[in-house]
């Protein structure tokens, strides 16, 4: 990003507007309109001044004014629309001179998906010849750009938009996983790289916003966007979730889009229709499961987009609500970015919900919610004229269209679109785009998202060295579109489980390949409900993989889904094996040889049988373009598998809802003996639980500690344990903790996940890992819907999945009046702390690179001088987002009363803030945290007790 920035703009001497095609594209991009280009800055409103907004030296929120001030209510309304690309709603590649007589003449707020390759579902990649190369593609975005800046008034640069869950959606791009099988990898470390990745890309082809990450949270399996999931611990979605957004806006290169927010992943009976109104849950539920990811990625990682859901909740339209909109997303959480609608959320107010009457009604109501801007694949004349009607008839203030406008231009100048606003480094794009380093971090994610589920007597792995013959069968051994789908790479090269194979073999043994079935039957999806007989070319060609089977040392067949049967609208009556998968696997595994199950798919499936019957299962999701070679480096032992299930694998459809956490006992039910004379009356038990995973090396865990174990609901503690490879081979573990509240004023989950670490251990080798817990691994909602700390003690379990618990503790929270002293804590230190004693000193080291950092709650105490006066301070914040945060400032006299002297809120950080308050005489001063992750990096206080 840096060199991107910092290659300064040339001037161009080339034809003015419309853009003129070009086969040749230069190194570096030129604009046009030289008078504009100054040194340093740019003249956006063309008036021979540096105007404020102009000035890259001057604040952010000074420049929004300035330009807002100048807009006209034409220019407003059009920063607050998405123009959809080339062959979606705009019919042009590069700006031609129509464009001047269109709405967006006046300016556009951010353009979709233009010339990414995507044309529609199930149709093949654009051939526009803008689309690639990425040299190519970054040009004609810069002359689309190129419109806005010469050719509008004001020069407001635009957004361009774009998807990201499996990379950058490009023609082509460094190819990942899906997200479900990113959860997978339980890798903070890597989703860190490949957002770094996907937005350094995306940055380079000349996008500024991805939507991505997913922070939705998976409650039903026959969801058909189960695929998009990290997975079902809301503390895992927000884990990794943070993590892609911190690599994904590394140093602002592109914003992030969250979605979908809210309330959005557990839709009645898994049904899709668009609306998905009214999910089953409580306001409990929904805070715990769905909104907890959202506010910690806002709070811990800047979000700098959401993306607004079209389902309701409680009979609400999130669209059109200003509780979820405004109240809890910019006042609770902090949001400081722009929201942006999904599809048709706004005209679904009137199409699908009924609570408003006509477009213009659904406008209003979402632009009163807290609407930035409309995203769908309609003109942007179907919005923006109504609301700029209801401007003019006094049904929506302008104030409330100025707020709108200043989130979306705060974004536009946080990403450098006022101060950079070309790609101009159009070789650096050839060079970066699929570049090897980043093929090799995709080649890794595919690895580490592969899941051993069965490896009876160890079949695995196989002993290429004595194959002289493997027969690969089955719909998805030789497919590559589950690489391929929409919102990522559309046509990138992919390689297949069967040529990865052929390639780990090498020609040493011979690879016996037949299809052996569909994806899905004729009957499809129909035949889930009723048994079909198998047509004559079904048999053909199962018994074509028989013969095959017969002849090889071992079998390989590859099952399990695809676009037919999961993705976006594509929700499942069943979990198990579609069409005729299960009869081919089982005449496979009837020849007696050795077979190995592979399965390639975007939900969990309730493979009873092949649980049962066959030895060796591995879990791959869609696991990329790399993944055939991911595949085969676990099957033959070049790569040890260590995914952990994020997900919960029911029996069947009649177990759910079925999901991790659970309220305990919630899966208990009915007698347990099974047969003729039992009392069993219905299947209990997860097929594969929540955080499972084999291995072909074994580990122990051991000495357990948790310090201190005696805490104040405010206070920090850590958990350590060791954890040792017994086994011959190096492999990765993935550690898990889990709390459990034991008493509780109401019901909490029977295990919450607070921790994991994917650690890598050689034979024999032994690593401590630790696991810091405060109080967000503690709280619940209490009867007054607040979060809080219950006194009490809690069971923390370190353990190989949710039901493989190798070690357990207590760790006790007392009230504050128990007098609680954590044994860390210096009796001679004039400073103490509710959390992190061993950081205190750094307040006080005159450095500004070190701090103290706590939680919403925690704080930080100074015993003074004897008889202290006090009526000032100085501060120095630390915070890595610099989203505001509320503190205060306490006072004691003794007796361990502290009554608040000053409260505010803080946006400035580096730097001292000096705060004045009435003079008192004091023992203690105490500065109390309103947020989570804020530090202290300094603090003056003369009146400080010297040790």
């Amino acid at each position: 990003m840096k060199k991107l920035l910092l290659i300064s703009l040339f001037l161009g001497s080339c034809a003015t507007l419309p853009a003129q095609k070009t086969s040749k594209i230069p190194t570096v991009y030129k604009p046009v309109r030289t008078e504009m280009y100054q040194k340093g800055w740019i003249d956006f409103n063309k008036n021979g001044i540096k105007d404020v907004y102009e000035d890259p030296s001057a604040p952010i929120d000074a420049r929004i004014e300035d330009l807002l001030s100048q807009m006209t209510l034409e220019e407003k309304t059009c920063q607050m629309v998405t123009l959809y690309g080339y062959k979606r709603v705009l019919k042009d590649d590069l700006p031609t001179p129509e464009w001047k007589n269109q709405l967006w003449k006046d300016g556009i707020g951010a353009i979709d998906e233009h010339l990414n390759g995507f044309q529609q579902w199930g149709l093949p990649p654009s051939d526009n010849e803008y689309v690639w190369p990425a040299s190519k593609h970054a040009w004609a975005l810069n002359e689309v750009q190129r419109f806005f800046i010469e050719e509008t008034r004001l020069g407001i640069p635009t957004d361009f938009t774009n998807e990201g869950i499996r990379g950058v959606e490009s023609y082509k791009a460094t190819n990942f996983p899906t997200q479900l099988g990113l959860g997978h990898t339980w890798n903070r470390q890597l989703l860190r790289q490949i957002g770094l990745i996907t937005g350094r890309e995306a940055r380079m082809l000349g996008y500024t916003n991805v939507y991505a990450p997913i922070l939705d949270v998976g409650r039903d399996q026959r969801w058909g966007r189960y695929e998009e999931v990290y997975g079902e611990s809301p503390y895992l979605v927000a884990e990794l979730g943070i993590e892609m957004v911190k690599g994904m806006q590394h140093n602002h290169q592109v914003a992030a889009t969250g979605k979908h927010f809210i309330a959005y992943s557990n839709n009645k009976g898994a049904r899709e229709g668009m609306a998905r109104v009214d999910p089953q849950m409580s306001p409990r539920e929904v805070e715990m499961i769905h909104v907890y990811p959202f506010k910690r990625v806002i709070r811990e990682a800047g979000l700098l987009g959401v993306m607004s859901s079209y389902n309701d909740y409680d009979g609400f339209p999130i669209q059109s609500s200003y509780y979820w909109l405004t109240t809890r997303l910019r006042g609770d959480m902090g949001f400081r970015g722009y929201v942006v609608s999904d599809s048709d959320a706004v005209e679904y107010l009137y199409t699908k919900h009924g609570t408003a009457k006509d477009m213009k009604e659904a406008v209003r109501q979402s632009v009163e919610a807290g609407l930035n801007i409309r995203c769908t694949f309609r003109s942007p004349d179907s919005y923006v004229l109504p609301l700029r009607e209801l401007v003019k008839e006094g049904e929506l203030s302008e104030e409330i269209i100025n707020d709108r406008v200043r989130d979306i231009l705060r974004v536009k100048f946080l990403v450098g679109l006022f101060d950079h606003p070309y790609q101009t480094d159009l070789k650096g794009a050839d060079e970066e785009v699929e570049k090897a380093s980043n093929e090799e971090i995709a080649l890794q994610a595919s690895r580490e998202s592969i899941v051993l589920l069965k490896n009876d007597k160890n079949v695995l792995p196989l002993n290429a060295s004595t194959i002289k013959k493997i027969a690969v069968c089955g719909p998805n051994a030789d497919e590559h579109s589950y690489a391929l789908t929409h919102y990522g790479p559309l046509a990138v090269e992919v390689t297949s489980v069967l040529k990865g194979i052929q390639e780990k073999l090498g020609g040493k043994a011979e690879v016996l390949y037949t299809k052996g079935c569909e994806l899905v039957d004729a009957n499809w999806p129909e035949s889930e409900l009723m048994e079909y007989p198998l047509s004559e070319n079904e048999q053909e060609e199962i018994e074509k993989a028989v013969s095959q089977t017969k002849q090889a040392d071992v079998a390989v067949v590859v099952l399990g889904g695809g676009q037919r049967t999961c993705g976006e609208n594509k929700s499942r009556s069943s979990l198990a094996l579609p069409g005729r998968q299960l009869d081919l696997l089982k005449a496979v595994v009837a020849t007696g040889k050795p077979v190995v199950l592979v399965l390639i798919n975007g939900r969990p499936l309730s493979i009873n049988w092949a649980d049962k019957f066959v030895p060796a299962i591995l879990e791959a999701w869609y696991p990329g373009s790399k993944g055939g070679k991911a595949v085969a480096d676990v099957l033959f032992g070049d790569y040890n598998p260590g995914g952990k299930l994020t997900v919960t694998f029911p029996k069947t459809v009649g177990q759910i809802p079925f999901n991790f956490p659970c309220k305990p006992s919630s899966q208990i039910d009915g007698g347990k003996n099974p047969g003729l004379n039992g009392n069993m009356s219905r299947v209990n038990g997860a097929l594969y639980p929540f955080g499972f995973g084999l291995s072909y090396t074994t580990f122990e865990y051991s000495d357990l500690k948790i310090s201190p174990a005696i805490i104040t609901p405010n206070q920090k503690t850590y958990v350590t344990c060791k954890v040792t490879n017994t086994g011959k081979r190096a492999g990765d573990e993935v550690v898990q903790l889990y709390v459990r509240d034991v008493l509780s004023s109401v019901t909490t989950y029977e295990k919450n996940l607070a921790g994991f670490e994917r650690v890598h251990l050689k034979p024999g080798e032994t690593k401590e890992i630790t696991f810091p817990i405060d109080r967000k691994a503690l709280e619940l909602l209490n009867a007054d819907m607040h979060w809080v700390v219950e006194p009490g003690e809690f069971t923390l379990m370190i353990g190989a999945s949710s039901t493989d618990i190798r070690l357990n503790g207590t760790l006790t929270v007392s009230g504050y009046g128990d007098n609680v002293i954590s044994k860390n804590t210096k009796d001679d230190s004039p400073i103490s702390a509710s959390t992190n004693q061993g950081t205190v000193n750094h307040v006080i080291d005159n450095d500004l690179s070190t701090f103290w950092e706590g939680n919403k709650g925690d704080y930080i105490t100074f015993a003074l001088e004897n008889e202290a006066k006090i009526n000032s301070i100085s501060i120095t914040f630390n915070r890595e987002n610099k989203v505001s945060t509320d503190f205060e400032i306490q006072l004691s006299s003794g007796g361990g009363q502290f009554l608040t002297v000053y409260s505010g809120t803080i946006d400035t950080y580096s730097r001292p803030l000096t705060f004045n308050f009435k003079e008192t005489i004091a023992s203690d001063l105490r500065i109390v945290l309103g947020s989570d992750r804020v530090g202290i990096a300094e603090v003056k206080l003369p009146q400080l007790r010297k040790n």
